[in-house]
């Protein structure tokens, strides 16, 4: 069994639904001068964070995957539910006096979305340190999270020798240029959604043909077309598993992540490892919130085979 330990956010959500569309409400030639307010219909609070969501699936796929991160002292019941879902939280620093890291989110009649993130515990990320974990880890994953951690992490990677998948998600936004390319530069894996790829593009000057040249594989999530795997031989397209119910796109690319981990775990194909991810991401959307889904080892591959052709891969993971 591969040791995983996932570093990024974790969090609390604030969902809110707005029962219009955000676009029809933007002037474009008054954007200098933007001020909006949306009155929602509905707000919830939910767990979130992007490390949690991502170890939740993996959870519910049979795995115990670990956690680094920080939290403030409003945590302990976030602790007991991700214990209770079998998710390792011994790595999970508990802060006094602060708040944990807060996530507001406006989603609109089609599912366009607008957020507000408050960093919190999350701001002292950097204070953690994988040489603190015992075991170590055999692979690490970065996700988004207090940039000063996610520079920090990437060194630390490299200095112990510990194989990192690099994740900036949205700190895309905050990283510049030169701290993107170090996080990207010698990455197993890059995992990014389409738009933050064009960010990185932007950003670092690199192409998808150098990128490769950089990590071992990229994957490129994009929404309900799926998504693609890249490898330095062969480009893959994964088509999205078509959902039973549309609730909630909240959280999807981190379910996808934590489907494809649990395939990279267990030395699976790269490909079947996508299909998993692109599975796990259905489940989520189907259902309110980042952890609100919920199923067993056998449905998901049940479910799985009726999609795609596994050719008997899956069995071992049962």
């Amino acid at each position: 069994m591969m040791n995983i330990v996932l570093t990024g956010s974790v969090a609390y959500d604030y969902l809110m639904t707005f029962p219009g569309r955000f676009r029809d409400h933007i002037l474009p030639d008054r954007l200098d001068s933007l001020s909006l307010s949306f009155l929602v219909d509905s707000m919830v609070r939910q767990r979130g964070g992007i490390a949690a969501n991502i170890a939740y699936t993996l959870a519910l796929l049979s795995e115990r995957p670990r956690v680094m991160a920080t939290v403030g002292e409003d945590f302990q019941e976030y602790r007991e539910w991700l214990e209770s879902n079998g998710v390792d939280t011994s790595a999970i620093r508990q802060l006094e006096g602060i708040f944990t890291a807060s996530f507001f989110v406006n989603t609109d009649q089609v599912n366009a979305q607008i957020a507000t993130f408050y960093s919190g515990a999350m701001s002292r990320a950097a204070e953690l340190s994988f040489a603190e974990l015992d075991p170590p880890p055999d692979l690490a994953m970065i996700s988004a999270n207090d940039p000063k951690a996610m520079i920090n992490y990437v060194e630390e990677c490299r200095r112990l020798e510990v194989a990192y998948m690099y994740d900036p998600g949205q700190q895309v936004v905050r990283l510049d240029g030169d701290q993107l390319r170090a996080g990207l530069r010698g990455a197993t894996a890059i995992f990014v959604n389409d738009y933050e790829f064009g960010l990185i593009e932007e950003k670092t000057g690199l192409k998808l043909e150098e990128l490769l040249a950089y990590a071992r594989f990229v994957v490129i999530t994009r929404g309900d077309r799926g998504a693609d795997l890249y490898t330095r031989d062969e480009e893959v397209r994964v088509p999205a598993v078509p959902e039973r119910q549309l609730a909630d796109p909240t959280g999807v690319g981190d379910a996808f992540r934590g489907g494809f981990l649990k395939g990279y775990a267990h030395s699976l194909d790269l490909t079947r490892c996508t299909q998993m991810g692109v599975l796990a991401a259905t489940y989520c959307i189907e259902n309110r919130g980042t952890q609100g889904h919920r199923f067993s080892l056998q449905e998901f591959v049940t479910r799985f085979r009726r999609h795609f052709n596994d050719e008997g891969e899956l069995d071992r993971l049962l």
